[in-house]
């Protein structure tokens, strides 16, 4: 077993439908307008009077800054506790709100859907569905990522499977 992960959570600790609270962070005005220098300069993240005369009516954090923000969120409340070994990508995204300066925004995780790699049987796949909302309970985004999370046994529910998007390649080219 690696010991570094020998503490935490494998893949057959965890069940399709398990929701977990990943917390919540308060967006301010300093990290949408530092955000958005650095990595989505639009006027409606970088200027307050022209965000008040855009579509989104104020002040508004990047969609790729509240999907940063909930990454963190997922690895301090979720993948840090599990044997995680990395994404393996994302699908379904929408961003349903904007994030509105001094918004809070809260996220779940929900496990659903696991399965092993067809060919490393030491890796199980993990979809999980996650949902953010602000403080009023609207949700602002949602998606759907696949992780890649160690097996404690490779022998156990080993059955034939279906090939899904994100599967492990094998190496070598083959």
């Amino acid at each position: 077993m690696n010991p570094i992960t020998a503490d935490r959570r494998h893949f057959e600790d965890l069940v399709v439908g398990e929701t977990v609270n990943l917390g919540s962070v308060k967006v301010t005005r300093e990290m949408i307008l530092s955000f958005a220098r650095e990595f989505d300069p639009l006027p409606f993240h970088l200027d307050e009077a022209a965000a008040k005369r855009s579509l989104l009516g104020g002040l508004a954090s990047s969609g790729w800054q509240t999907a940063a923000l909930t990454l963190r969120l997922l690895g301090d409340g979720f993948l840090n506790r599990i044997a995680a070994a990395g994404g393996l990508g994302f699908s379904d995204l929408k961003w349903k709100k904007p994030v509105m300066k001094g918004d809070t925004i809260w996220a779940t995780a929900t496990v659903a859907e696991l399965r092993r790699s067809r060919h490393h049987p030491q890796w199980g796949i993990v979809g999980i569905d996650l949902a953010v909302r602000n403080q009023r309970g609207q949700p602002v985004m949602t998606m759907r990522l696949a992780n890649l999370v160690e097996a404690r046994d490779p022998e156990t529910g080993m059955q034939a499977q279906v090939v899904q998007p994100y599967d492990v390649e094998q190496g070598g080219g083959q």
